[in-house]
């Protein structure tokens, strides 16, 4: 199959183009940056990459893009700033208006990634079929997005899958995240790492397996919608750490209570699995 990527060259697209082509799909992957600039990376030589800014006034992405079978829409700019009003006010419409433009002029598979954020403040288990309440301009212009793609497959009929993705982590995650911060205290031989109480139950992924799913449930039609991309096992901040630093054999104190807790999230929530465990199994 010729499958379209965007947000290939981030933490999570790497590992789902790197999927793609272990099971022999035609990647499409369309990037902001010069060829030229991405020779560091693995597969460069193994995918169609073509230049392209989603926000360019293109009048057929479609035929731009060399006619994709499917999308697996993975971009989106300059996170994890989520309190920014920018995600509403550009990400969102130059977002929508890409993805028309290639609902109208002819594919009809989408698979787009969204955010648990979307839930908002709710406590316990997530599952798809809650109302939502986003609370942040990221969460909002994500449930929105999916909103407008909702109403545009009334028009023209396509398959959506809207899979909600919640916390990955692995090698080549971003450097403000909480495992790469204690690599970096690690590094620097530092005696103790700060952060918060450390007790938030949340719902972490492996990359790996995040993009083995993503893959999955993208190459499905059966189940379609809102699709959770979660392990269903909540963990607490706090045990993810000492189980990291374990692993990697460190003594490095923990200065529990040094941050707040964050004011965007619930204390305790995960994701149900039952629709994602259909597809999977």
């Amino acid at each position: 199959m010729k499958i379209l990527i965007t947000g290939g060259t981030g933490f999570i697209g790497n590992y789902v183009v790197n999927e793609l082509i272990n099971n022999n799909h035609d990647l499409i992957v369309l990037g902001r940056r010069n060829r030229e600039e991405l020779d560091y990376i693995s597969w460069i030589e193994k995918v169609d990459y073509i230049k392209g800014d989603i926000s360019d006034k293109k009048d057929n992405w479609f035929e731009f893009l060399n006619k994709p079978e499917m999308i697996i829409h993975l971009a989106w700019q300059d996170l994890p700033n989520y309190s920014e009003l920018f995600h509403i006010e550009r990400n969102l419409y130059n977002d929508y208006f890409f993805l028309k433009n290639l609902a109208e002029n002819g594919l009809n598979n989408f698979s787009i990634t969204g955010t648990c954020f979307e839930y908002g403040t709710i406590f316990g288990e997530l599952s798809e079929n809650m109302n939502v309440n986003p609370n942040n301009p990221y969460a909002i212009a994500k449930n929105t997005l999916r909103i407008f793609m909702e109403e545009l497959r009334k028009k023209y009929n396509f398959n959506l899958k809207w899979i909600r993705l919640f916390y990955p982590y692995g090698d080549g995650q971003g450097s403000n995240s909480i495992l790469s911060l204690i690599d970096k205290a690690i590094e620097n031989n530092d005696k103790v790492f700060n952060m918060s109480g450390g007790e938030q139950l949340r719902d972490y992924l492996n990359v790996k397996s995040m993009s083995e799913y993503i893959l999955k449930i993208s190459l499905q039609n059966e189940i379609t919608g809102i699709i959770n991309c979660c392990s269903g096992e909540p963990i607490s901040i706090r045990k993810l750490v000492e189980d990291y630093l374990y692993k990697k054999k460190s003594n490095i104190k923990l200065n529990l209570g040094y941050y707040p807790y964050p004011l965007h999230e619930p204390m305790a929530f995960w994701g149900c699995r039952n629709k994602l465990n259909k597809i999977i199994n």
